[in-house]
């Protein structure tokens, strides 16, 4: 057992706890780029790792209230069977592209993506943190199932392929489209990121690319580091959290593209 990754998993469960986001985005580069994990097994482990993290995190958050329990299905409706798609799909994609490219093309989109997000979010905090009226609560209208479904089937296919951007795609979604409050945002994402890591931490499972041993090292300090988050992110202040989560949709963006071009 390397002390070291218990640590890691502290850190990260912390930020997931407090922001919904960070996770995957943070470990996959950790254990490929610093423990020397290879790359499809560091996928498996850290979505099948991710998937008890944020069970935990997201019944800790149903019970505080802060998860809209219609969003988080209409979404899994979506992701459940996307994120199958995107695990079965792996090998013919490494085939046609190879596997190196593939990682390229995808972290790249996704990290420019999340950068500008990112700076926008982090902008209107500082510049205009009320003008757009957040809401607790919210009705779902077919709009809003249509969007929950979409966002579901494109994130989920990513998290199936790739692992990273479960919380930050979602986080992305459920803030600029349903404009939920930032507490709202993260025990939602959570928990519907628990269901739908499961069903693509399952499949990676059948396909052989989750280390056990690894995934229990990271466990041992992610979940208490989760549910210290948790506590964190239930008691901090609505503008605080949301630049918090503004700034790990930068990080997360940085790290992505960074991973995807050696020369960055």
């Amino acid at each position: 057992m390397d002390p070291a990754l218990v640590v890691f998993g502290f850190g990260i469960g912390v930020l997931v706890g407090m922001t919904g986001m960070g996770g995957a985005s943070l470990m996959t580069p950790l254990l490929i780029l610093i423990f020397g994990v290879n790359p499809v097994t560091a996928i498996g482990t850290d979505i099948l790792y991710a998937a008890v993290t944020k069970t935990v995190g997201g019944v800790q958050h149903l019970r505080a209230g802060t998860v809209h329990r219609g969003l988080a299905f209409w979404m899994a409706v979506g992701s459940v069977p996307a994120a199958l798609g995107g695990v079965a799909v792996i090998e013919v994609l490494k085939n046609s592209v190879g596997e190196d490219q593939l990682e390229k093309i995808v972290f790249g989109i996704l990290g420019a993506t999340l950068l500008v997000v990112g700076v926008s979010t982090l902008l209107r905090t500082i510049f205009i943190p009320d003008v757009i009226k957040e809401r607790f609560a919210l009705h779902l209208h077919r709009r809003h199932i249509i969007a929950a479904i979409a966002t579901g089937l494109i994130t989920g296919f990513v998290i199936g392929l790739t692992s990273a951007g479960s919380g930050t795609l979602i986080g992305i979604i459920l803030i600029a489209v349903f404009r939920l409050t930032p507490q709202r945002v993260v025990g939602t994402d959570i928990f519907h990121a628990a269901v739908l890591l499961w069903a693509a931490g399952l499949a990676h499972w059948v396909g052989g690319n989750v280390d056990f041993g690894l995934a229990g090292t990271i466990l041992l300090g992610s979940i208490p580091g989760v549910l210290v988050g948790g506590r964190l992110a239930l008691k901090t202040a609505k503008n605080l959290l949301r630049a918090m989560l503004s700034i790990v949709l930068i990080a997360s963006g940085i790290i992505l593209i960074t991973k995807g071009d050696d020369t960055i």
